[in-house]
């Protein structure tokens, strides 16, 4: 058994940098694409599909992964594991400054989203790890999340002026650097960590999760092209449940597993995990359809279709001065629901806009609601869940709560594009005949918008049909956001994180030792 480093008593300044310089890496790696996502259709002549597996990509591995990179640290130093995932990060945008064609792009997200797999789990276990009283960890998580939302606001930005200056390709350039430098202040600057005891890299839960997670999210992206009763997506369905239940099944047997389910019989973590899904769904889902929206069928300039993202990320920086003090004194509760309810009413404010609008004017509104919902939730979610568990689970907790929001975020596009993609396409069939028949089922309702051969009646068709879409899947994403919001009122009742955790902490220990005892 690896020996345990020693867990620093009180967080030091470099550390909390680099972490936060880390985290902030990931989250600017995952945004970047949003407003590019028009020039990136019309450079590799993508459909709807394709161009959602560009963030699917990325998102696939950061959730696969998660869980066992938490391990990793656990048991080899999380300091290790922030240097090497931002080595990874920097090569995977490396790849993507120099694709020349849609599946070189795919692999180096898949690649980058190695390294943030790498490190958003282990920047959250190494602040947790370092603050044991939860008000002081409370104030470290705010600073923590709002390193995330800084990092969403300056991606889009980035991007945006950079496709309109320049060639889009150079929009990545940013987040090699940042790698580069993340991987260089945390070998100088992290204090390590590691919580080894108990803890063995965990390959049934691993392969199985792998399965799972893939065959869900390729079956929601391709169901749209072949059809929701088809063999292909009935298939991968059938593999996706039996993928996800095998792994619950693992980790209830193992007697050491990457995540341990009597966490989830903690309320506040529980429901954490189910606003991380919905919530991050909802989320992504919408910033999915704005950027579809006003890139790829309104074809405003990358700079200004990526403003509302920028916009929507500015007001948690707003709020930094008081968000420490609100998470270490408001219920998590109250703060989960006050950032969902915003986000559904957002949403379904986005929803009714037509889809011919542009005016930066009117997307203000809904998106200032995100904008306020989005840091509420994810302070509040990962707050709530980090310190409902004992210290020595921070890893294992912050890895779960990684994932499920990763999940909850690669969902997003994909279930979202692929409803407004299906509606479109049962919009307009049989309302097409010869040249624009055959546009439509070779590339969809948006390729037969976009298409120079199309005759003016079917353009004007593919728009509304386009329109209806994704109306009704931003509505998807804001029933996500009311589920996350019912979940907490009906789990979180109370906080008593000493209580729930000692438990777990029994919990733990018992089945530790009806594991050893089994093996014996």
């Amino acid at each position: 058994m690896s020996e345990t480093a020693p867990t620093p008593k009180r967080l030091d300044t470099g550390t909390l940098i680099a972490c936060c310089l880390a985290v902030a890496a990931a989250q600017l790696a995952i945004t970047i694409p949003s407003p590019i996502n028009g020039n990136i259709t019309t450079a590799f002549g993508a459909n709807s599909a394709q161009i959602g597996w560009v963030t699917t990509a990325f998102l696939l591995p950061t959730a696969i992964l998660e869980l066992n990179f938490g391990v990793v640290g656990d048991m080899f130093g999380r300091k290790k594991l922030l240097v090497l995932g931002g080595a990874v990060l920097a090569a995977g945008e490396l790849l993507n400054v120099t694709a020349q064609s849609i599946e070189m792009l795919w692999a180096g997200q898949v690649i980058a989203g190695l390294g943030a797999a790498m490190l958003f789990p282990t920047t959250l276990a190494v602040l947790s790890a370092a603050t044991p009283q939860p008000k002081e960890r409370a104030k470290v998580v705010s600073r923590w999340a709002l390193s995330i939302s800084a990092a969403s606001a300056a991606g889009p930005l980035w991007s945006g002026v950079i496709a309109t200056k320049a060639n889009w390709h150079w929009a990545f350039s940013l987040p090699v650097l940042l790698g580069v430098v993340t991987a260089l202040l945390s070998w100088r600057l992290v204090t390590d960590s590691r919580a080894a005891e108990g803890r063995t890299l965990d390959w049934p839960g691993q392969i199985t999760v792998a399965v799972g997670l893939t065959a869900l999210l390729w079956g929601i992206n391709q169901g749209s092209a072949s059809g929701w009763g088809s063999g292909l997506f009935i298939g991968a369905m059938i593999v996706a449940v039996v993928g996800l239940a095998a792994f619950v099944r693992v980790e209830l047997r193992s007697s050491a597993p990457m995540f341990n389910m009597s966490l989830l019989r903690i309320p506040s973590f529980a429901a954490a995990a189910v606003v991380a899904l919905f919530g991050m769904l909802g989320f992504i889902g919408t910033a999915y359809v704005v950027s579809m929206r006003l890139g790829a069928v309104m074809h405003l300039s990358s700079l200004e279709a990526g403003m509302p993202f920028v916009i929507l990320q500015l007001i948690p920086l707003l709020l930094a001065p008081v968000l420490g003090r609100m998470l270490s004194q408001v219920n998590p509760r109250w703060l989960l629901v006050g950032g969902l309810l915003p986000m559904a009413a957002g949403q379904f404010w986005i929803s009714a806009l037509p889809i011919t609008t542009t005016s930066l004017s009117a997307f203000i509104g809904p998106v200032l609601l995100l904008g306020v919902g989005f840091i509420c939730v994810v302070s509040s979610l990962t707050a709530a869940a980090v310190n409902a568990v004992p210290i020595h689970m921070t890893g294992m907790a912050s890895g779960a709560t990684s994932l499920v929001r990763e999940a909850g975020q690669a969902l997003g596009p994909a279930l979202v594009g692929s409803i407004a993609a299906a509606l479109a396409a049962g919009q307009l069939s049989g309302n097409l005949t010869g040249a624009d028949a055959a546009i439509e089922k070779a590339g969809g309702a948006l390729a037969l918008f976009n298409s120079p051969d199309t005759s003016d009646a079917a353009r004007q068709a593919a728009l509304d049909a386009l329109g209806h879409g994704y109306s009704v899947g931003t509505v998807v994403a804001g029933i996500a956001s009311l589920v996350g919001a019912a979940a907490t009122l009906i789990l979180v009742r109370g906080s008593a994180p000493q209580t729930t955790a000692a438990e777990a902490a029994e919990e733990a220990a018992v089945a530790r030792a009806d594991g050893s005892r089994a093996r014996s």
